[in-house]
């Protein structure tokens, strides 16, 4: 048994080096991540900027994930250290999205096993599910009841019962305060948040040669177009559509 611990270790550890380094090279906008504590793989530390044009405009919230040993058999848990106020997180933080349910069979959580965890989901497609998350609750099975009920009564009324809103915009405003002790700029417009913040390449050279020589290539309306679709989280293509 010992040693079937031991390989596990060995290669979630590995898989999780590499997604670190893939979100290093190719951010997801809007989020910064960093380990909890340099020596441990197994927890990540997560800001997460709230996209321009929502209620999360200019918030600050910051999260945790926590993966298990057998990565990516099964399931990180995520988790927001910042007050959240949404159908689909509990009061202590933990998010509660189907693609972080196990893949058991289980008739009774209305879930598909095709929504649940399986090993090609990865930190990317659970950061841009939160996201879209954030944006669009599901009411079907909420982690906040109350949340839930002021959410629908929100969108039943078509914004005119403001409660659900101001409570947001509320713990936007309350987030300001950890952004400036974190010395973090947190961007308010669609430019800023889109623009992915990049660690420093250790290879300085070939890759600014890269970007500059793809700079200049004349093609480069289009791949402005794409960034810009790219950034526009509520595309719905993060797979949470009914399809």
């Amino acid at each position: 048994m010992a040693h079937h611990g031991h390989h596990h270790v060995a290669s979630s550890q590995k898989a999780l080096m590499l997604e670190m380094k893939s979100l290093q090279d190719e951010p997801v906008e809007g989020f910064k991540i960093t380990l909890v504590d340099e020596s441990d793989m197994y927890n990540w530390e997560v800001a997460i900027f709230g996209p321009p044009n929502t209620h999360y405009e200019g918030g600050y919230f910051k999260a945790r994930i926590k993966f298990p040993i057998d990565y990516p058999y099964s399931p990180p848990a995520f988790r927001f250290l910042t007050k959240m106020w949404h159908p689909n997180i509990y009061e202590n933080g933990d998010v509660c999205i189907s693609i972080l349910h196990p893949p058991v069979d289980d008739p009774q959580s209305g879930e598909l096993p095709s929504e649940r965890w399986n090993p090609t989901q990865n930190v990317r497609t659970i950061l841009l599910s939160v996201i879209s998350l954030l944006n669009e609750p599901n009411t079907s099975s909420p982690a906040n009841v109350d949340a839930s009920v002021m959410y629908r009564k929100w969108k039943d009324s078509k914004g005119k019962d403001r409660e659900y809103a101001e409570i947001i915009r509320k713990q936007v405003s309350s987030t300001k305060a950890e952004a400036e002790r974190d010395g973090v700029k947190v961007p308010t417009t669609l430019a800023e948040y889109c623009i992915r913040t990049r660690a420093p390449p250790t290879d300085e050279v070939s890759t600014l040669f890269y970007e500059d020589y793809y700079d200049d290539e004349e093609d480069i309306d289009e791949d402005d177009e794409e960034e810009g679709e790219d950034c526009c989280y509520d595309d719905d293509d993060s797979g949470t559509e009914d399809s």
